[in-house]
């Protein structure tokens, strides 16, 4: 006896039959006891939708709750959104500023930090177009949604700072082999420290709020800012020993900050390399396995697998259940287990559950016949 539950805690979907239970052959649409957000599909008119239909759905998150309330992955996307828009708005106001300054000060070391933080704000489009894209309905083709859009734009930051760290590097070494007088140093200086503090805020604000929505491009986005926060105080470094009259300190600066900028690259470039590879937090796992072992009916946990889709978290499990029960009953005891990891861990929005009888002796195992499809 087995028993698979699942439950899709999105928008609507578009398409997709009703899935049935493993063992029972039922469809899954049936009331729970537990209190939950749940989709309901919904007709559609079966002629072409308008195009403002189409941007609608596309660009507004959807919802079927009775007071029409964001869920709590929809919400997350949300805040994402929020945080682009403003750390955009501030490096837009930075950039302008430094860019005033460049033009009457003619320095190179500030019009590089310009250009990284132009650079910076338009990092936010991939991942604006990722956080859009994640409201999205999952599809016949794209089962699990859109989510994983937020990763490749990870991937995309991640590129972006190594280019940043390249052109420091350029820069610092092109300085050192012609060294240039700055002029201006008042000007460039007060350039710089803006630079730095609107960075750093920006950087900040999207590390905190990437770590609470649970969005590692945002977080590597935040890092992204926090290195052309150190490429402005390098130049404003840079600025401070050439008005002693070291005219060397800018590019020795550069080279030191370029260094600091690697170790930031190197951080970034973890976090998105583990959620591409569908790592997550191993005390995530215990808390899970332990918050299903407390399940009634629950005799053991088998395999569990957790994976980030965006910022939004999928399980799957297996768990033992008594071999007498019925299918009922054993369905009953995966829903629990559900509801279980539902409140256990944090930006889970479904989990698909296995229940297996307990074994008996001399029973042989039921998934033998399954082995020859799972040997590589």
């Amino acid at each position: 006896m087995s028993d698979r539950h699942t439950h899709g805690h999105r928008g609507h979907e578009h398409g997709p039959a009703p899935r049935t239970s493993h063992a029972s052959g039922h469809p899954h649409a049936h009331p729970h006891p537990h209190q939950h957000p749940h989709a309901h599909p919904h007709p559609h008119s079966r002629s072409s939708p308008s195009l403002r239909h189409r941007l609608s759905h596309l660009l507004t998150p959807h919802s079927h709750e009775s007071a029409d309330k964001l869920d709590s992955a929809l919400e997350s996307s949300a805040r994402g959104m929020r945080a682009l828009w403003v750390s955009l708005a501030v490096l837009g106001v930075t950039a302008l500023a430094q860019a005033a300054v460049v033009v009457v000060s003619g320095s190179v070391a500030l019009l590089g930090d310009t250009v990284h933080n132009a650079a910076d704000a338009l990092t936010a489009v991939p991942l604006g177009i990722a956080f859009v894209l994640g409201r999205r309905a999952a599809t016949r083709r794209f089962t699990y949604g859109y989510g994983r859009a937020e990763d490749l734009a990870g991937l995309a930051i991640v590129l972006t700072i190594a280019a940043s760290a390249a052109f420091a590097a350029w820069a610092a070494v092109d300085r050192l082999l012609d060294p240039r007088p700055v002029e201006h140093l008042p000007a460039v200086a007060v350039a710089a420290l803006v630079g730095f503090v609107g960075n750093e805020w920006v950087a900040r604000y999207r590390i905190r709020v990437g770590r609470e929505i649970g969005s590692a491009a945002l977080v590597a986005d935040g890092l992204h800012a926090r290195t052309d926060g150190f490429t402005s105080l390098a130049v404003l470094l840079g600025a401070g020993g050439a008005a002693l009259g070291w005219q060397l300190a800018d590019p020795v600066v550069g080279l030191a900050i370029t260094a600091a900028i690697v170790l930031v690259l190197r951080d970034a470039a973890r976090e998105v390399f583990r959620r591409v590879m569908d790592a997550v937090d191993p005390a995530l796992v215990d808390r899970a396995e332990g918050a299903v072992r407390a399940v009634p009916g629950v005799r053991e946990v088998g395999e569990l697998r957790l994976r980030w889709i965006g910022h939004r978290l999928r399980a799957e499990l297996a768990v033992v259940v008594d071999g007498e029960a019925t299918v009922r009953q054993a369905h009953a005891i995966a829903v629990a287990a559900e509801h279980a990891l539902l409140h256990a861990v944090p930006r889970l929005t479904g989990a698909l559950v296995h229940a297996d009888p307990a074994p008996v002796p001399g029973e042989s195992d039921p998934h033998l016949a399954l082995a020859h499809h799972l040997t590589a």
